[in-house]
């Protein structure tokens, strides 16, 4: 199964990436998935079922360990050939 998480974290600072947005797009980016996009806004990772839910639940504690007030997210399901 493959699975595409898209997620945010606050509270946002435009004028510098804060310490939870790093320690989450770390993360994403250390972690076994096929496609990592990381915006300013936005972020999304999809891969294995097992990869995107081990990142999943280090972006959360990172991300929270970092000084994250609200992360928000969304898993969702994707086909093989959905992009």
């Amino acid at each position: 199964m493959r699975l595409r998480v898209e997620f945010t974290t606050e509270p946002f600072d435009l004028d510098e990436a804060p310490a939870h947005a790093v320690a989450a797009r770390e993360v994403v980016e250390a972690a076994e998935l096929d496609a990592v996009d990381v915006g300013p806004f936005g972020n999304t990772a999809e891969g294995g079922a097992e990869a995107v839910l081990s990142a999943v639940d280090a972006l959360l504690r990172g991300s929270l360990a970092a000084g994250a007030t609200r992360i928000s997210l969304q898993v969702n399901v994707i086909g093989e050939g959905e992009k």
